[in-house]
């Protein structure tokens, strides 16, 4: 082989050990990222937008990104909650996790999450979004002075119900009771009337963890007449009228005069029956966060969607005992949670994980997600349009919330308060000898001077 020859093989060869060794670097420089923990229109929205924009964006910014989207399926949030101690406790998980609020404290006093600014560095501070997220809803993933990750949004708590079961049973289609024995004669008239339909679902037991808390004791709690922690005296509240009062309300509804279902405060997968219960007209009035309006009812996206949900749902506002004697005097009262997105502090990608999260919660992409599933989003510049209840919930329901106690002790406080409904609604104590465990468990955690006993006879 003469020397020309040889020369361009040469060249051939180098060309060739070039190519494989860009395509080797493109390969070693390409980036994933991972979400987890979404559902429903979110996870569409993820899929669909966020996933194929995002990686658009970065290949014309000329880096290789690939995002994987991981479905939540199964279970509750518990289960969640649980994988994600599970994942963070061995320093895996996906690089931006869907996190409730409420989760925050006991993360980060396990040592399982860090600050924006630890992961991200101070430029995490001067996101444009700040700006229009108000700081009340920004706490929703902060706890120290520190933000965690950035909030979907927030909501609030009603009484759903259906508008043909209470117009079969005589009752007004535009019902808002005033107190709790207008709710409650509600409910006895639809059990004379439609003996078929469970009148009233208020989450109790344990199985439904934090559902029971949230949507069902907290409820009632506070339109008894106080909170679940004295927040001027910094105490639990552990023995009280209002919680006596409460625990009444369930035993008369569970036990006494048989107006819920029993069973499903029980049974594991007893809130998704009530649910589909509900969608399928065999419950009249169940109490819920509007995550029950645009989540499991969602025409198209629901689990049980209703394809008539906007003719045969409409809501009331849940009433005090008796008008006034609500938390803070109020005559009707509600409780908002909030949940969002938070790095892993185990990313391998810290910078690529926060331009992806940002651009998550761009006004741009927040319309896009808005369209799918229309609610109360953390951003000012993107309202609620489109859904006449969302709009009514944003300005007749959240003027009157509040919010859980943003501290360490919170979820082993709810699970007491979980256990004191579920050893009413199941039979097994009184509401007085339920209450008595209650104030002796908590005491138990947090210690004698740390909670406060209001006397019965006040």
């Amino acid at each position: 082989m003469n020397r020309s020859k040889l020369f361009r093989l040469f060249v051939v060869m180098m060309m060739t050990l070039v190519m494989v060794s860009a395509v080797a670097n493109a390969q070693d420089d390409a980036i994933e990222l991972s979400i987890s923990g979404s559902s429903g229109a979110e996870l569409q929205w993820l899929n669909e937008y966020v996933k194929p924009t995002f990686e658009a964006m970065m290949a014309e910014a000329g880096t290789t990104v690939t995002v994987n989207v991981i479905e939540f399926v199964g279970g509750g949030g518990e289960d969640l909650r649980q994988q994600y101690v599970l994942d963070l406790g061995v320093g895996e998980g996906a690089d931006i996790m869907a996190f409730d609020g409420f989760w925050l404290p006991e993360f980060v006093e396990g040592g399982l999450l860090q600050p924006l600014t630890a992961i991200v560095g101070e430029e995490a501070l001067a996101w444009e979004g700040w700006d229009v997220i108000p700081a009340g809803i920004q706490g929703i993933l902060g706890f120290g002075d520190e933000l965690y990750g950035v909030p979907r949004g927030t909501d609030g708590r009603v009484i759903w119900f259906r508008t043909d079961l209470f117009e079969q049973a005589g009752l007004p289609m535009d019902w808002q009771p005033t107190n709790w024995a207008e709710v409650l004669d509600a409910a006895r008239a639809i059990k004379a009337a439609l003996p078929d339909v469970t009148p009233i679902q208020l989450n109790a037991g344990t199985t439904m963890g934090e559902a029971t808390t949230m949507q069902g004791y907290l409820m009632a709690l506070l339109a008894a007449g106080h909170h679940i922690y004295d927040f001027e005296e910094d105490k639990w509240i552990v023995s009280s009228p209002a919680i006596l009062s409460t625990l009444e309300l369930y035993e008369t509804i569970y036990i006494e005069e048989e107006l819920g279902n029993q069973r499903w405060q029980l049974v594991q997968n007893g809130r998704d029956l009530s649910f589909e219960a509900f969608s399928n007209g065999e419950v009249a009035m169940l109490i819920e966060g509007d995550f029950f309006w645009r989540g499991p009812l969602a025409p198209v996206t629901g689990n049980f969607a209703m394809e008539n949900r906007d003719e045969l749902v409409s809501f009331a506002a849940m009433p005090a005992i008796e008008p006034g004697a609500g938390y803070l005097g109020q005559d009707f009262v509600t409780i908002s949670g909030g949940t969002g997105f938070v790095l892993n502090p185990n990313t391998d990608h810290p910078a690529e994980a926060w331009e992806l999260l940002t651009f998550m919660f761009s006004a741009e992409t927040v319309e896009v997600l808005q369209e799918l599933e229309p609610r109360i989003r953390a951003r000012v510049d993107v309202p609620v349009t489109g859904d006449t209840t969302m709009t009514r919930i944003v300005e007749e329901v959240l003027p009157l919330t509040t919010i859980r106690p943003q501290l360490p002790e919170y979820n082993q406080i709810s699970a007491e308060a979980q256990l004191m409904t579920e050893r009413v609604v199941s039979g097994e104590f009184t509401p007085e000898e339920a209450m008595a465990a209650y104030d002796a468990g908590v005491t138990a955690l947090v210690g004698e001077d740390n909670v406060i006993r209001i006397p019965l006879s006040e």
